[in-house]
């Protein structure tokens, strides 16, 4: 047999087993993920939708399923790339294994052929007696039986082989229906995919009529928000002051933020945890990141964020993200009650929360709830406001959450 097709044989088939599993799994768990929170987004979105009026909240969730719609799309073409790989691999692979029961079958023809034509018992009685010696006699005889051997051993292969060409072309019209329904599923998604986008239309020209309204909300969101930040800001000096006061006791000269120990403790522990923090909500969706966001409807227009907005149900409640002390609760304008919980030097808020289950001093642990999250019955809107500090410094809490 061609020694070139045998280890090209062995090298597709070995790949082929091996040719990333771990990938489809990958996009079959990350597909399932994106089908769970365009649900979930939609059931907001139907919560948004009991006001007949076009909101504001409405479009970004609008937007939301969009891009969720769109990785979903992207998700299902990725799984059809791996697909038709594995259609290409399988391909190559029946060629192969073709290739080779042929040539199986045609040395076995011939072995069939040789021994029809030696077929004479006598012949092989002959042959052994024609003998120098016995030693050659033996020879001869053991190669008879080797040569009986070889032929049922070859006869087995090709059944293997059969059974395995067999099993490649089932494997093979298997992938064909999987990329069929695949790209069906791909087809239905692009059309979800243009009913939202006609739907985005409809209501960004809903919501230009209110443009000048539009630009007085955001007028108001950017002061209660610098009121905000002023507030956090003056909350975590005085926990600094505090602190350093607190060092002063045990050290005159200290004229600098001190941690106690078991505040260090903490700080490493929450800092360990960056990307691995529980959700400041059992589920929800960011509906503004942490940053410059460009208005959705006035163009030009830029809203800064200093932590991200995540859209939830009705009657949802806030929960800490990580073992800490409650150092300030408080209300303000627009965002209502806001608990502050202190991690060492790092600091997370929650802010938009009607009632509260904390007060100042309580000591909270990962996941404990805090209190509800305010609904806005005018836009049929429930959003937590969350941040992250460290320091007097504002972090991007997206990049501290799990994924």
């Amino acid at each position: 047999m061609n020694k070139y097709i045998i280890l090209l044989s062995f090298f597709l088939l070995f790949n082929l087993q091996l040719f990333p599993q771990k990938n489809k799994e990958k996009l079959k768990k990350d597909k399932q993920k994106i089908e769970s929170e365009i649900a979930y987004t939609n059931k907001l979105l139907k919560e948004t939708k009991k006001n007949t009026q076009s909101s504001l909240n409405q479009l970004v969730l609008i937007n939301k399923q969009i891009k969720q719609r769109e990785d979903l799309i992207k998700n299902i073409s990725a799984e059809i790339n791996y697909i038709n790989s594995k259609i290409a691999a399988n391909n190559k692979a029946v060629e192969i294994l073709k290739k080779e029961l042929a040539e199986l079958k045609a040395q076995y023809a011939k072995m069939i052929y040789h021994a029809y034509i030696h077929r004479n018992t006598n012949s092989k009685l002959m042959f052994i007696f024609a003998s120098k010696d016995f030693n050659q006699a033996y020879m001869r005889m053991k190669y008879m039986q080797q040569y009986t051997q070889y032929r049922k051993k070859q006869a087995e292969q090709i059944k293997a082989k059969q059974e395995e060409l067999a099993q490649k072309i089932t494997e093979l019209e298997n992938l064909l229906s999987d990329k069929k329904t695949l790209l069906g599923n791909q087809s239905n998604e692009k059309k979800k995919l243009d009913n939202e986008r006609t739907e985005k239309s409809k209501t960004v020209s809903s919501l230009q009529k209110k443009e000048q309204e539009l630009a007085r909300t955001i007028k108001e969101k950017e002061a209660a928000a610098q009121r905000l930040q002023k507030a956090i800001e003056a909350i975590i000096a005085e926990e600094i002051k505090k602190a350093t006061e607190r060092a002063k006791k045990t050290n005159p000269a200290a004229t600098i933020y001190t941690l106690t120990p078991e505040e260090m403790a903490l700080s490493k522990n929450f800092a360990a945890n960056k990307q691995k923090l529980p959700w400041p909500l059992l589920r929800g969706v960011i509906t503004s990141n942490f940053g410059e966001n460009p208005h959705p409807v006035i163009p030009g227009i830029k809203v800064n964020n200093k932590g991200i907005d995540i859209a939830t149900s009705s009657g949802a409640k806030a929960r800490a993200v990580f073992d800490g002390t409650v150092v300030r609760v408080f209300e303000m304008q627009i965002y209502r009650h806001v608990v502050i919980i202190s991690h060492g030097e790092y600091y997370s808020v929650y802010s938009k929360l009607d009632a509260v289950y904390v007060k100042q001093g309580d000591k909270v642990k990962t996941k404990q709830e805090l209190g509800v999250v305010h609904t806005n019955d005018d836009e049929a809107k429930t959003e937590l406001h969350f941040e992250i500090w460290k320091g007097d410094i504002f972090l991007d809490p997206a990049q501290w959450l799990a994924k």
